[in-house]
This record gives structure tokens, C-alpha cells and sequence, in this order.
């Protein structure tokens, strides 16, 4: 499973110029399943989010997770899209591929699976819609992203 997780001072997702998910200060998260994964990689996934110290103290240092955003207990904000182009493989030439992305029943499944378990875990979960041409607008604070993949248990 890959991610890319940007820290964002607001987000939100549009579908036909609609907005569909909108999110203050927290994490953009674009989620790709690849053909291999499980529901062990996504909940893996997650909690390498939740846990990722990538928000500041009161010293400028990245120690503070969303799970506790400003060090005094509060939880940030997440915004979850589905993107399978983060499997690309331009290796072979300049088409990407996308053959190590999971089939979209199977996408959409573990991309459920993950919000559904992100909800649990946070009080604020916005999302984009699966397979969708969706226009994403942010404001990447930091900036901060970072690109995060678990791999299939062996």
C-alpha cells in the first residue's frame, strides 16, 4: 500500500465543481491499494498515519502526531483520497503503467476499510469519491509530505 501524506493547514475535494470533503488544519492523505495488499497493510497504513510526528512543538520540532496535532490532546483533521496512480511504473518507458494497482473492487474495499477504521479513530474524516475525476485543493503547511508504503506481509 502507498501513501503520500501532506500536512495541511485546510483541505477540501471537489466532484463537478461540488465540494465533497473538506478538512482545517490536519492531513491530506492520497491512498493507493496495490494488488497484493490486505486489510493488515491498510490498518498498518493507518496507524503509521496517526502515529507519524510530523506536527510541531512549541520549539519548532516535529514531535507531535495527528492523534495529538498541538501537544495538549487535540486530534487533527483527515482527508482521505484514493489515487491508484501513485503505482505507476514508468520504468518501461514514458506510458506509466498502473499493473501493480490493485483492481478496483478490491481498491475500493481496502480504501473503505481504511476510512472506516480512520473514523474510529478520529473525530473529523473527510473523503474524496472512489474512482471519481476529483479536483483536490490544499494548503500544504510546511511545506510537509511525505511518501509512505507498506508492504504485503510475506
Amino acid at each position: 500500500m502507498i501513501s503520500i501524506v501532506q500536512r495541511v493547514s485546510q483541505a477540501h475535494v471537489e466532484v463537478a465543481g461540488q465540494t465533497i470533503g473538506k478538512i482545517g488544519a490536519g492531513l491530506l492523505v492520497l491512498l493507493c491499494a496495490e494488488q497484493n495488499d490486505t486489510e493488515l497493510e491498510a490498518g498498518k497504513m493507518l496507524d503509521k498515519i496517526l502515529k507519524l510526528r510530523i506536527f510541531t512543538d512549541q520549539n519548532g520540532k516535529m514531535n507531535h502526531s495527528l492523534l495529538n496535532m498541538d501537544g495538549n490532546g487535540q486530534a487533527g483533521q483527515m482527508l482521505i483520497v484514493s489515487q491508484f496512480t501513485l503505482a505507476a511504473d514508468v520504468t518501461g518507458g514514458n506510458r506509466p503503467s498502473f499493473s501493480a494497482a490493485a483492481p478496483a473492487a478490491q481498491g475500493e474495499a481496502l480504501y473503505r476499510f481504511f476510512v472506516d477504521k480512520a473514523r474510529t479513530a478520529l473525530a473529523h474524516v473527510a473523503t474524496g469519491e472512489f474512482g471519481a475525476d476529483m479536483q483536490i485543493h490544499l494548503i500544504n503547511n510546511g511545506p510537509v509530505t511525505i511518501p509512505i508504503r507498506i508492504e504485503p506481509a510475506s
